[in-house]
């Protein structure tokens, strides 16, 4: 077994919403040349392997046939786009190649999820998934196909008991949590900016699961502003606790880094520094759980030089094991084709902190009910901890 099983393709950029939309795939090939020039995806440990397309067979077992044909027609004529099953819209146009680029996304992420499920890699990363808001039967929020929740019901199929699935993007997880709403199977837990503020508006404390799967959605809704402290606090103080006793075969994470507080779409104000400590945390919990099991995938980001090509990166180094120390210069190569491929100055360190540590605190010890950011963790804490036989009063 290898330890990493990272997945890459120069097609994946053909994901491509066009001129002026923020969703620009030049951040996948920025953070693949970072990677590479950081040493991490070289040696006898790493496989990068380039991606296959998702048949319609497999698209289907999460996407309705009539999305599908809707998508693979207006991938073919993107002007006759009106918004049929969520695409032309504006945060979703409709695109030539539509279909195949969001087919290869889907592709990347099941072949990671295939690599660790089979023992072939004991971690799997595909930077190029994490499209978590589509539905099963509609695009949204610049995702077409819903590349987790295909690489879910492919574990579940193939003998996954249980799949724990993170989603650490600024907005709510939201697609991935309605596919698997109702199965007990999946636990979702996302932890993302109040959608009192932002897209897609959901994703409260009180929404746990349906009928037949209480408590297995598990939603930390975070008051706009938190930073790095807050941040990894909601996380500290919620995650490892229901993961660990959902027990399951498999974790998956989405690692969206629009959290960052230069991203120009959210209202959070985490750092590199604090995104790379939840990747180490998300990698251990792997470990302690389900004997390091674990698919990371990317998501949403949308400062495209400054942060994702390095938060990434540091994902990338976590999951092969070979951890960027935050104080790592930025190499020289990647600054200079940054200045001639865009004409900006790219960082020049692998840190807004310079390593300076992160103090987030005891909750038990610590809890303060006037806070609001103590108030939103303790609201999911109330509505998610009981169902599990966990106190939300405790650590």
């Amino acid at each position: 077994m290898i330890g990493a099983h990272v997945v890459w393709d120069h097609r994946f950029t053909a994901y491509d919403f066009g001129e002026g939309h923020p969703m620009h795939p030049i951040r996948l090939e920025l953070t693949h040349l970072l990677a590479e020039q950081l040493g991490l995806l070289a040696g006898s440990g790493v496989r990068v392997v380039p991606a296959e397309h998702a048949s319609r067979a497999l698209l289907a077992t999460v996407h309705t046939t009539t999305m599908i044909d809707t998508v693979a027609r207006l991938s073919e004529d993107p002007g006759s786009a009106v918004g049929a099953h969520g695409v032309g819209t504006e945060d979703t146009p409709a695109f030539a190649g539509m279909h195949e680029a969001s087919a290869l996304a889907v592709g990347g992420t099941v072949s990671a999820c295939r690599a660790v499920w089979e023992g072939g890699a004991e971690h799997g990363v595909n930077t190029a998934g994490g499209l978590h808001h589509a539905m099963a039967d509609r695009a949204s929020g610049f995702c077409v196909y819903n590349d987790i929740a295909v690489g879910i019901r492919w574990l579940l199929d193939h003998g996954a008991r249980r799949v724990a699935y993170i989603d650490l993007d600024v907005h709510h997880g939201d697609g991935v949590e309605q596919i698997f709403w109702n199965d007990p199977r999946v636990l979702t837990v996302s932890l993302h900016e109040s959608g009192q503020m932002l897209f897609p508006g959901t994703g409260f404390p009180g929404d746990t699961g349906g009928p037949q799967a209480l408590d297995t959605a598990v939603n930390i809704a975070l008051p706009a502003g938190t930073g790095d402290e807050g941040w990894l606090r909601a996380f500290h103080a919620v995650v490892p606790a229901v993961v660990e006793a959902f027990d399951p075969d498999i974790v998956v994470s989405q690692h969206g880094c629009d959290t960052h507080f230069s991203d120009p779409l959210a209202h959070l104000a985490v750092s590199i520094d604090a995104m790379r400590t939840a990747a180490q945390w998300v990698h251990e919990l792997a470990h302690d759980v389900c004997d390091g099991r674990w698919v990371a995938l990317g998501g949403g980001g949308y400062e495209l030089v400054q942060v994702v090509p390095r938060v990434w990166s540091h994902l990338i180094g976590v999951a092969v094991h070979r951890p960027v120390d935050p104080t790592t210069p930025v190499p020289p190569d990647w600054r200079e084709l940054v200045r001639e491929r865009l004409g900006v100055v790219a960082p020049l360190g692998m840190s807004d902190l310079g390593g300076r540590d992160i103090r987030y605190g005891s909750w038990a010890e610590d809890y303060d009910p006037q806070d609001p950011l103590d108030r939103a963790v303790m609201a999911t804490r109330r509505a998610s901890f009981a169902g599990w036989g966990l106190d939300p009063y405790l650590d």
